[in-house]
């Protein structure tokens, strides 16, 4: 498809998440906070993003770690304050980045005050502002809906004698998002932040804010396995993704276009097909509906190139795609894919067409920390343990340095750092020329300089076995990508696909200006750019 002349910031910048508790830690509490933050800056700019992205930083009791948000319009103690809020902003903007915050309208903590009135009475008026219904025939739950962190999604209320609805912990009771009273005050909350200097949204479990109206029985699903997480054994097809949905999306879109320059940005788990109507008509909903599939899809040359081709193919005329490799849910990318290969995915995820969002650590090669029973934090795997969902492993403290705590806080972290801090740090891969970090940083430049990596069209090469190859081109030149996703060397020999130029980059950093005639070749784990000189060779 080819590309509209998109040169918003959000479509040719690069994005980092940030995970506020475990980036940097300025008063001595072993949590990560805003002056961190803003301490931390002249890294992100020495890096090159554009945008940083925060998980939440609302008051919370932290059930979910900041995803059960008690006000959505303050800055929990841990993170500082307001006036802390604002001066980031303002650094931000000062140094040309971009600030995104996490909205979560799904749900809100059961200790906000909208779920404290609403649950008082079941003739309060913001009853109606959660999903409240009377118990079955048997007295048990009204269907049998799923929580995503294990048990049924209903949680009974001794006081008013029914049952609410919460697709994740019972502490995260669902706003009921057909009240159009709820709707305008979510839509409050986004314009406050705005006003603020926040220049977009991450909108979390953006699939799941409309429900069935009739609260049907979600159908089993037939293909699962007891080693899957529980609320697997049912297909969500009445608790999320339903139609209405989107209008909803629409609505919030509307919001964001009042103000200059902003971007919504949709979390949604689904199927490419599914995924990109959130798009919306006319592209009137999410400008980018994350996509997640690199997260999960099989590390082959062949199933990326298929999901590639596919996605591409799916998207709606004119939308701008976007790529995930790592996010605060999934185990780090350099621990699915192995350290050699976690230099090729960097390669890959920085020379897709569209918007790539990186998460906080990957570009120095951080991996899943094994958490022990003891020190386990995540609800989820608290409430479903030993099959792998617990998300702590990705959530460690940022490394910076091989001082003590690895110069994240002056005190003990509240999750642990990885045993190879000490060695796998910013400080010491800044002073490798070769290390992943430099790459990152070469590529986030090289992708600064060529239009063509910034916003070209993409075009896949033939290929096979471990050899991943693709062209980004627009009216100025071409480039060209070849990944090897195989610890085998491989060899390109192509007249008709023009190889003639010279080597841009490679993921190892030493072939910088290597001249590429009819025959390129690939060590193992290998992946190159090759295009005309630049004015700067790397």
């Amino acid at each position: 498809m080819p590309s509209a002349a998109i040169t918003c910031w959000w479509a040719v910048g690069v994005l980092y998440q940030i995970y506020p508790r475990s980036f940097q830690d300025a008063d001595g509490d072993g949590i990560g906070d805003l002056a961190g933050i803003i301490a931390r800056l002249p890294y992100l700019v020495d890096l090159g993003v554009d945008a940083i992205w925060l998980s939440p930083i609302f008051p919370s009791p932290m059930a979910d770690f900041g995803y059960d948000i008690a006000d959505y319009v303050g800055i929990d103690p841990l993170f500082g304050t307001m006036d802390d809020f604002d001066a980031l902003v303002a650094a931000a903007h000062g140094n040309g980045l971009k600030v995104i915050l996490d909205l979560v309208p799904n749900h809100t903590s059961d200790r906000h005050p909208w779920f404290v009135e609403s649950r008082a009475s079941r003739d309060n008026p913001k009853r109606d502002w959660y999903l409240w219904r009377d118990p079955a025939p048997d007295g048990g739950p009204p269907n049998n809906w799923l929580s995503e962190f294990g048990g049924s999604g209903w949680q009974y209320d001794e006081t008013t004698r029914q049952y609410y609805y919460h697709a994740f912990l019972a502490q995260q009771p669902d706003l009921n998002w057909r009240n159009p009273k709820v709707r305008e005050a979510i839509y409050q909350v986004m314009r406050f932040w705005l006003g603020r200097g926040v220049d977009g949204f991450r909108v979390d479990v953006i699939w799941h804010l409309i429900k069935d109206e009739l609260f049907r029985d979600n159908p089993p699903n037939p293909d699962f396995k007891p080693e899957m997480p529980p609320h697997a054994a049912l297909h969500p097809v009445y608790s999320a993704d339903r139609p209405e949905t989107l209008q909803v999306v629409a609505e919030m879109r509307r919001v964001i276009d009042e103000f200059d320059a902003r971007v919504l940005i949709g979390e949604i788990y689904l199927p490419i097909e599914r995924l990109v109507a959130y798009y919306g008509e006319g592209l009137a909903g999410a400008q980018l509906p994350f996509n997640f599939a690199l997260l999960s899809t099989p590390w082959h040359a062949r199933t990326l190139a298929q999901l590639i081709d596919r996605y591409e193919a799916a998207l709606p005329q004119g939308a701008w795609p976007n790529w995930v490799l790592g996010n605060h849910d999934r185990p780090r990318i350099a621990s699915r894919v192995g350290l050699a290969q976690s230099r090729v995915a960097a390669m890959l995820l920085l020379t897709l067409r569209g918007t790539p969002t990186m998460y906080y650590g990957d570009e120095i090669g951080m991996q899943q920390v094994a958490i022990a029973p003891e020190q386990v934090r995540d609800p989820f795997e608290k409430n479903v343990p030993g099959i792998g969902v617990g998300r702590d492993g990705c959530r460690t403290p940022m490394q910076w340095d091989a001082s003590a705590h690895g110069g994240f806080s002056a005190a003990q972290p509240w999750l642990p750092l990885a045993e190879h801090y000490a060695q796998e740090n910013v400080a010491n891969l800044s002073a490798d020329a070769q290390s992943i970090l430099n790459l990152y940083r070469a590529l986030i430049s090289l992708r600064k300089r060529l239009p063509q990596l910034a916003h070209g069209d993409y075009a896949p090469l033939a290929a096979d076995g471990d050899l991943l190859l693709y062209r980004r081109h627009d009216a100025t030149g071409s480039v060209l990508i070849a990944l090897n996703l195989g610890a085998q060397p491989v060899s390109v020999v192509s007249d008709t696909i023009g190889l003639d130029g010279e080597i841009l980059l490679s993921t190892a950093m030493d072939r910088g200006g290597e001249r590429v005639g009819s025959e390129l070749s690939l060590r193992g784990h290998e992946g190159v750019i090759v295009g005309p000189a630049p004015e700067e060779v790397v």
